[in-house]
C-alpha cells in the first residue's frame, strides 16, 4: 500500500494477546510481550511507510496495575529499556514519541525514559507515535474536567472545554481503531475522541500481527463511508 491509497491520518491500536501467544507456546509471559515489542517496532515503521500521520497504541492501562507485581515490574523494565534503546532509530525515522496518561505511581526510570523520548524526538515530523501509558479513558475525561474547573472556577464545562484539557488536546481523533485477539472491546481506550471513530478486529494476536494484517484494516477503512451523523 503507498501513501496515496491511505485515508486514515490517526491509527489507534489496541495491542491485546501478549500473554495468551506466551502460553500457546508454553512460554513466560514476559517473553509474550517482548515479542510484542517486536510486533509494535515492525508496525511503526509500516504505518509511517503508508503515510499515517498518528499512531497511537494501548500499552499499559490503569486496569493492569491489578496483574500479578512479578509481571509488572517485567512490563516497567522492558518499557524503560525499548524506550531507550529505540531512541536513536526512531530520531533517524523521523518520528515523534508522544505519551498520554499519568505519570503519578510509575517508577522513576519510566518517567525518566519518557521525558528523554519525548525531548529527544521533539523536532521530528514524518509521524507521531502515540504510547498510552497508565491510561485510562474515564480518568482522562475527570482529568479534563477537574483541570477545567480549577483553571476556570464557575464557568460552564461545555464539549470544546473537554476538548481543550485532554491528555493531548492537539492529536486529532482516531479515524480507525484497531484490536487484535478477537476481543470485542474498548477497554477504556481513548473513550473521548473515539466518538465517531471505525474499528476493526482481528483475531490475530498482537505479536502475530503483520503489515499484511495491517493493510487489511486500512483497505477496509477505505471502503467505509463515514457521514457522522449525517446523509451523503
Amino acid at each position: 500500500m503507498t501513501e496515496i491509497d491511505n485515508k486514515v491520518a490517526h491509527l489507534a491500536i489496541i495491542m491485546d494477546g501478549n500473554g495468551r501467544w506466551a502460553k500457546k507456546r508454553g512460554l513466560p509471559r514476559l517473553l509474550g510481550h517482548k515479542a510484542g515489542v517486536n510486533a509494535l517496532e515492525r508496525i511503526v515503521y509500516a504505518a509511517k511507510d503508508r503515510g499515517i500521520r498518528y499512531l497511537s497504541v494501548y500499552a499499559f492501562s490503569n486496569e493492569n496495575w491489578n496483574r500479578p507485581p512479578v509481571e509488572i515490574k517485567g512490563l516497567m523494565k522492558l518499557f524503560s529499556y525499548y524506550a531507550r534503546k529505540k531512541l536513536r532509530d526512531l530520531v533517524k525515522a523521523d518520528i515523534r514519541v508522544r505519551f498520554a496518561g499519568r505519570r503519578e505511581g510509575l517508577p522513576e526510570s519510566v518517567v525518566q525514559a519518557m521525558d528523554a523520548a519525548e525531548a529527544e524526538t521533539s523536532d521530528c515530523e514524518k509521524m507521531t507515535l502515540i504510547a498510552c501509558f497508565n491510561y485510562g479513558g474515564r480518568q482522562e475525561i475527570v482529568d479534563s474536567v477537574n483541570r477545567f474547573v480549577k483553571e476556570h472556577p464557575g464557568d460552564p464545562i461545555s464539549e470544546n472545554a473537554i476538548c481543550s484539557n485532554l491528555y493531548l488536546p492537539e492529536v486529532p481523533d482516531p479515524d480507525l481503531i484497531v484490536r487484535t485477539s478477537g476481543e470485542l472491546r474498548l477497554s477504556n481506550f481513548w473513550l473521548w475522541q473515539s466518538s465517531y471513530s471505525e474499528f476493526f478486529f482481528t483475531s490475530s494476536l498482537w505479536p502475530d500481527f503483520t503489515p499484511e494484517v495491517l493493510d487489511e484494516a486500512l483497505n477496509t477503512f477505505n471502503n467505509r463511508e463515514r457521514r457522522y451523523g449525517g446523509l451523503k
